[in-house]
């Protein structure tokens, strides 16, 4: 490509040639049971949480009782410290605890958490190896570690203490939850998202999920070095971005959509005002002029709830360049479309689908959400004259995140909306650990969108949509 903003995603990746993979040798079919023949194993407690967990829970009892917490919260973090130090030295000293001195600076943390933190969860949330924290009841706890599920012990003495937890996240953001609203959607403090349901509504205890909120900004340099794409693809999507052409990002619960959306916000141009609506901020667009919104819940009288399609109607009247849809999934469909088919070219929004031509299904039904008295005809042409470019993201069995497809939405033939596939991830295999093999590919046809390129001083090579060049994903 003759311009350096795209061909600068990775240098090193940019002169790489991808051999072809071979060809594909016929085996015997073989079903790998390394990953399913032992069922999931929950990482053992260390001993210290099971020695010092009495200890800790009437240690916080007496502190309850003996200090002026809130005297005591109100100091700085070292010196609060201290005073919980003294406080658990003397007390381990008068109980004969058999504690060592590793047990003891576990346990004053414990304490110093259940006070200022979120007490059993501030280990996990402050791992950066962490993605996900999944709760099922205080005593069924699971992680994501590198896309994959392993079970947590957590050291929650009882339900009440998942509770109290809980109830603790939900205040500081200004929410509740209790037996008359048994559900709470809601971003902490430090960003991350957390979904909570209790009894009656959680069966078996309190069901908890937390998205954990990434400090780290992966741009799609980084995506491209990870192998959830491959540098021509990167190329060309960053360059559509960069076109204004609309891009819809298309994928299921975890697979990176919010991701890869913040790493293509990185070729907006700097000139452009963008707004950006969420139910719950997790955007980080790396743009200087951004205008955040969030949705907002009824309050306990049942008033005050301001809906994603209200925020798009308010976007609208707030001079934005682009609007970013964090998650299209209702009524607000319809005036995201108006937008993007009137002068906001270049929007971009989220969509839970599974394939490109599912994505515009479900784009069709929520257009029927609204009530409007609108044919299945003017909806399609709604769409197809709105959105330009799908990228379909999944994730695999294996927990990688790949772009499975990008396509272009080309326009409409009698009814159908016309859509062109431009490139896939075609999976050929699996080895016996169960690790996903396949291979990134063109499919031989050009985007429509390059001669907006051209036009712009924009070249890729033709070997970027040559279908023989297959790259290893």
């Amino acid at each position: 490509m003759t311009n350096s903003r795209f061909t600068q995603l990775s240098a090193r990746d940019a002169t790489a040639k991808a051999s072809p993979i071979p060809a594909h040798e016929e085996k015997p079919i073989v079903i790998p049971n390394k990953r399913s023949s032992k069922p999931m194993q929950a990482r053992a407690a260390p001993k210290s949480q099971e020695r010092t967990l009495d200890a800790r829970v009437k240690l916080h009892r007496k502190l309850i009782e003996e200090i002026n917490l809130v005297a005591l919260e109100a100091l700085p973090p070292d010196r609060m410290r201290q005073e919980v130090q003294s406080f658990v030295s003397d007390y381990v000293r008068t109980e004969r605890l058999a504690l060592n001195v590793a047990e003891v600076e576990a346990l004053i943390d414990d304490l110093v958490d259940e006070m200022v933190g979120l007490g059993p969860l501030e280990p996990l949330l402050k791992d950066p190896t962490v993605s996900d924290i999944l709760i099922n009841g205080h005593e069924n706890c699971f992680v994501e570690r590198a896309g994959k599920l392993v079970q947590e012990t957590i050291p929650f003495k009882d339900e009440a203490h998942l509770l109290r937890v809980i109830n603790k996240i939900v205040a500081a953001v200004g929410r509740r939850i209790d037996e008359s609203q048994p559900m709470c959607d809601a971003r902490m403090l430090d960003g991350s998202r957390f979904n909570a349901a209790i009894r009656p509504i959680g069966v078996d205890g309190p069901l908890v999920s937390i998205r954990k909120f990434s400090k780290n900004k992966l741009g799609l340099h980084k995506l491209v070095e990870f192998g959830a794409l491959t540098q021509p693809m990167a190329e060309v999507l960053a360059a559509a971005v960069f076109a204004r052409v609309t891009t819809i990002i298309s994928g299921g619960t975890g697979t990176g959509k919010t991701t890869m959306l913040n790493a293509l916000s990185a070729f907006i141009s700097e000139d452009e005002r963008l707004i950006t609506i969420e139910d719950a901020a997790e955007l980080q667009l790396q743009q200087p002029h951004v205008a955040r919104m969030e949705t907002r819940p009824a309050n306990s009288e049942g008033v005050g709830e301001v809906r994603q399609r209200d925020l798009v109607k308010n976007a609208l009247r707030m001079r934005p360049d682009r609007v970013i849809l964090g998650e299209c999934r209702g009524e607000e469909a319809f005036d995201m479309l108006q937008a993007m088919n009137t002068g906001h070219e270049g929007s971009m929004a989220t969509i839970h689908a599974n394939t490109p031509r599912d994505a515009i299904s479900r784009l069709e039904q929520m257009l029927g959400m609204t009530g409007m008295p609108m044919t299945v005809a003017s909806i399609r042409s709604q769409i197809s004259s709105a959105i330009g470019l799908i990228v379909q993201l999944t994730r695999l069995s294996d927990g990688k995140r790949k772009v499975t497809s990008v396509a272009e939405v080309t326009g409409m033939e009698g009814d159908v909306i016309q859509m062109q596939e431009i490139f896939t991830f075609r999976r050929t295999g699996m080895t016996a650990e169960g690790d996903i093999i396949g291979h990134f590919e063109a499919t031989g046809i050009r985007p429509r969108f390059l001669e907006e390129l051209h036009a712009m001083g924009v070249e890729f090579p033709g070997d970027y949509f040559d279908p023989s060049n297959k790259q290893a994903g």
